[in-house]
């Protein structure tokens, strides 16, 4: 009997055990961020300094000249879904390991095409490419390792890493101008087209082609096929503005307030407000 109950309070105690959750001490971050036509993902774990050195000659963590998991745990990974040029360099779309190698001034990049080992089996042979990147002082420390995709644009953004008193900024760039303007003229060829890809092709010929005569164009199209779109009037008013003619700008501009407050819509009210104001 006793033996019995000695038994079953161990294999209780392993229960319990087994049972209790702890938090990680360097937890995972997973970052999915819309970029160009694609996305980024990103999965890291993340270290704290806890009083201890960082990116110096023989520290404690990620010593210069060593090449570094960047991170801690299982291996960093990056996944691109369309193709982008890192630090320079074209990539395809696909998964990734990323390593680093601290410098003092310079940091070295590198992406490895084996995402699926543990952090410290890094494997030069599987390297995709190197780069190599300023790093930036400050003097605020940063606690726990942090990375982000930072000043996203249209097609540009950066891939930062922060720790301790240093900052690691990796330039990311895609080309999707070009196809964005083969798929609206396809759409534009249809034999039915919508206002909706009107509307899309006078956004492009604004802001992306400053192409402002098949700007106006399109929006005009698109304002003759929707006449109670006030966002379309607007993008409107502010393409004739761009072409100096104050006149059509200012008269798009207060059918945007009258459009918009029947439709109770204060903040296209407001742009349109503004943009008078700019004339």
């Amino acid at each position: 009997m006793k033996q019995m109950l000695l038994v079953a309070l161990t294999v209780g105690s392993f229960s319990l055990q087994a049972q209790i959750k702890m938090p990680a001490p360097s937890p995972t971050q997973s970052i999915t961020q819309d970029f160009g036509l694609g996305k980024i993902e990103l999965v890291y774990s993340r270290p704290s300094l806890k009083g201890r050195t960082v990116f110096k000659d023989n520290s404690e963590l990620a010593p210069l000249g060593k090449v570094w998991r960047t991170g801690a745990n299982a291996a960093t990974k990056i996944k691109f879904t369309d193709e982008v040029t890192f630090g320079g360099k074209n990539l395809d779309s696909g998964t990734y390991a990323l390593y680093t190698i601290p410098g003092k001034t310079t940091w070295t990049i590198i992406l490895n095409k084996d995402a699926s080992k543990w952090g410290t089996e890094y494997v030069e042979n599987d390297d995709v490419f190197r780069v190599t990147v300023p790093s930036e002082k400050s003097k605020e420390a940063t606690e726990t390792f942090t990375m982000q995709i930072a000043n996203i644009k249209p097609e540009s953004c950066e891939l930062e890493l922060i720790w301790g008193n240093t900052t690691v900024k990796v330039p990311i760039t895609t080309n999707i101008k070009e196809r964005i303007s083969n798929s609206i003229k396809k759409a534009l060829s249809a034999d039915n087209v919508s206002p909706n890809v009107y509307y899309a092709a006078a956004n492009f010929y604004f802001e992306w082609d400053k192409n402002l005569n098949e700007a106006l164009s399109n929006a005009t199209k698109a304002a003759n096929a929707n006449a109670k779109a006030y966002w379309i009037f607007l993008l409107k008013a502010k393409i004739e503005k761009e072409q100096g003619n104050k006149v059509d700008a200012k008269a798009d501009a207060e059918k945007v307030i009258a459009l918009a407050t029947e439709q109770k819509n204060q903040d296209y009210i407001r742009m349109a407000k503004e943009l008078i104001a700019k004339l």
